[in-house]
């Protein structure tokens, strides 16, 4: 890559950190695995970098890289491997007490990843139905199914705990 690319990748890389580990964060409810997410996406990007930056819409085009490497790794299962230490998210939600959070992280590594990669992007993410498909490369429909299917996996694993995360997470 010509420097002027380079600095580029830079500028951009340097103004959607934050955002990627976001991102990856709530995908992955680890930050160290959301950060070795936040890698391999980023190696992705500079690789395709003349491509990716012509794209209309680059985060667009990011984020789905993001979610593809997730729903890749997790289908690898090195994601099984459980270290236990402190994870510390980088954002708290207002009003969702830690319990709470925790009980919700564990019912969402308890659904598929296409599942748990929808919810995370229409719920925490508040992403469109359309930028969902877009990001997944699926159909709406299919978006609005896996929603339907995920939250009743959801219901039956939380019960009655359900309704209260569900309106804290929607606001």
């Amino acid at each position: 890559m010509s420097d002027s690319t380079d600095a580029d990748y830079l500028a951009y890389v340097h103004g959607r950190m934050a955002a990627l580990r976001r991102w990856a964060y709530l995908l992955s409810g680890d930050t160290h695995q959301a950060d070795d997410l936040v890698q391999e996406t980023l190696t992705t990007v500079y690789s395709r970098w003349n491509r990716v930056s012509r794209a209309d819409n680059i985060d667009g085009y990011v984020h789905r890289i993001l979610v593809r490497t997730f729903l890749n790794e997790r289908r690898r299962g090195w994601w099984k491997v459980r270290l236990f230490g402190e994870t510390t998210p980088e954002r708290q939600s207002g009003s969702v007490n830690v319990e709470e959070r925790q009980v919700l992280r564990a019912a969402l590594a308890r659904i598929t990843p296409s599942q748990q990669a929808v919810l995370v992007l229409r719920f925490l993410c508040d992403q469109s139905v359309a930028d969902t498909a877009q990001v997944l490369g699926v159909s709406e429909g299919t978006v609005k199914s896996q929603t339907k299917h995920a939250l009743t996996a959801m219901r039956r694993i939380l019960g009655e705990r359900m309704p209260s995360l569900t309106l804290e997470v929607s606001r």
